[in-house]
């Protein structure tokens, strides 16, 4: 036996999960007094540029050749 969770759209029962039933297997439907809020898709902000108002343009110039220079410094000119 499996229990599954769905609802009523209206017109026909609505399963929240894939289930694998049968043609004309026998269910058991249970009606509850409680009611699902629809889901809205809204759309998914982006982060994007959310941390510029700490950026410092000046450090941007040294941002180039960082990973070099450190390289350089931890392990020596090689």
């Amino acid at each position: 036996m499996l229990a599954v969770q769905g609802y009523y759209d209206g017109t026909s029962i609505q399963t929240l999960e894939t289930i694998n039933a049968k043609p004309n297997q026998r269910v058991i439907i249970t009606i509850m007094d409680e009611f699902i809020t629809p889901s809205v898709n809204s759309p998914k902000k982006s982060m994007r540029g959310i941390l510029s108002e700490y950026a410092n343009p000046e450090l941007a110039a040294k941002e180039k050749g960082a990973w070099e220079r450190a390289m350089v410094e931890k392990h020596g000119n090689t």
